[in-house]
């Protein structure tokens, strides 16, 4: 007997995430892929990996323990989490150990969690990171944007943070900080972080420090803001943006002890949903977090190169009359091309959205828009990844040849081809463009 297929079966679709789209990092890397398997040229500028492979040392430790098989504790692997914790007290002063430690696959699952299990207002800085705000969508939290403006570098100021709080003072609040940032590449001076924490316990909001990016500070100068609000700052970091391992799949929470039922129901809801992180990759990790000469130099190089490509990009930018940030950390700029909005119109280009597109069809060059990072769509503001290059051989090279130099033209041009050739084709079609 067999069954007949039924047709026009009723389409029942969570009202949360009717209408969404995968997310816009992950989008624009797939049109790349596919565009590339086309036959077509792209520089790859959309999707913010790390171009530098996973230390060496860090790769043995995961092959020596391949055969690791067992489920790990859903908080995670103790020594793993030891190491975390050794690294917060060595890098911010933070007093914590294993136990306020939290481990995930990805630390953008454990910010979907803690959204999760804690009923409040989620408070986001715009340009923010693509996945926040839709994470709070499909939970069904509130979601509160607080534009920045380009003259404060895109950070959020602690005079807006009091506007919001003061307007329902009762209110609970996560409020997340990124930085350095994506997608701007600016970070916060101390005053601001000290402001920011007076506001934040003022009005007893619980913060998510989204430093994924801290130990790639161009000058290895990151502070947590975590040292002036410990008891209501949670850590958020990981591997995929300081150690190259954005495909490992390893993200970290660090909790001060007065949020430790967060950090507990957070478990709770791991162990009924993805149990535990992959048991080779947590026992690799805890090289990567206990440091040391080789981790130390890696680090150094990475910051050295990020740096001056980062400003190669912002002097040829400037140079084409673009509004730029200079980088302070990570591997993005967020330009902004307002001086071309007349010229634009005249090719039928009015939204950043619009602009990234015909870059991409007219250059090759890929890059994301303004509007996927919260701003208004008019905005012609755009984030540039600046990452398409062979990480591996810039850092050889440096360690090898340049040892002691200053990283000039000749070795970007070298080493980094592909993304100088990007920045001057995006010049190039700004010149024609005023024709």
């Amino acid at each position: 007997m067999t069954m007949k297929k039924k047709e026009n079966l009723p389409v029942s679709l969570n009202l949360n995430v009717r209408g969404m789209r995968i997310s816009a990092t992950i989008a624009i890397n797939e049109k790349s892929n596919q565009l590339i398997k086309e036959g077509r040229e792209v520089f790859k500028m959309g999707l913010g990996q790390s171009p530098f492979p996973v230390p060496d040392l860090v790769v043995k430790a995961l092959q020596e323990n391949a055969f690791q098989k067992d489920y790990l504790p859903v908080r995670g692997l103790h020594p793993l989490r030891e190491a975390i914790a050794k690294f917060n007290r060595r890098a911010h002063g933070l007093e914590c150990t294993a136990e306020d430690v939290i481990i995930g696959p990805g630390s953008k699952e454990l910010i979907f969690l803690l959204q999760m299990v804690y009923y409040g207002d989620l408070v986001i800085p715009t340009p923010s990171w693509v996945s926040y705000s839709p994470q709070a969508q499909i939970i069904g939290r509130p979601v509160t944007w607080v534009p920045t403006f380009e003259k404060d570098r895109w950070m959020l100021t602690p005079e807006k943070l009091e506007i919001i709080c003061r307007a329902d003072p009762g209110r609970p609040r996560i409020v997340i900080l990124n930085y350095p940032n994506n997608p701007t590449g600016s970070t916060y001076t101390l005053p601001k972080l000290k402001e920011i924490a007076q506001v934040a316990r003022k009005h007893q909001v619980i913060l998510i420090s989204d430093e994924i990016y801290g130990l790639v500070h161009h000058k290895g100068q990151h502070v947590s803001i975590s040292r002036f609000y410990p008891e209501g700052t949670i850590i958020s970091s990981g591997l995929s943006k300081w150690c190259g391992a954005g495909g490992w799949r390893l993200g970290t929470f660090t909790f001060p002890k007065s949020l430790r039922w967060l950090l507990d129901a957070m478990a709770s809801v791991a162990s009924e949903t993805y149990t535990a992180t992959s048991a080779p990759i947590q026992y690799a990790a805890i090289k990567a977090f206990e440091g040391g000469p080789e981790i130390d130099e890696y680090l150094k190089n990475s910051r050295r190169i990020l740096h001056a490509l980062g400003m190669y990009f912002v002097k040829k930018l400037r140079n084409a009359n673009a509004r730029i940030a200079e980088p302070e950390g990570g591997f993005y700029l967020f330009p902004n091309f307002e001086a071309y909005r007349e010229q634009f119109i005249k090719k039928d280009i009015y939204t950043s959205v619009e602009l990234c597109d015909r870059l991409l069809v007219d250059t090759g060059v890929a890059m994301l828009p303004g509007h996927d990072f919260g701003r208004q769509p008019e905005e012609l503001t755009v984030r540039i990844a600046y990452v398409d290059f062979d990480g591996g051989k810039a850092l050889k090279a440096l360690k090898e040849d340049y040892s002691g130099k200053e990283i000039n033209g000749n070795f970007l041009r070298m080493y980094c081809p592909r993304t100088i050739t990007a920045a001057d084709r995006i010049c190039e079609w700004l010149n024609n463009i005023e024709k």
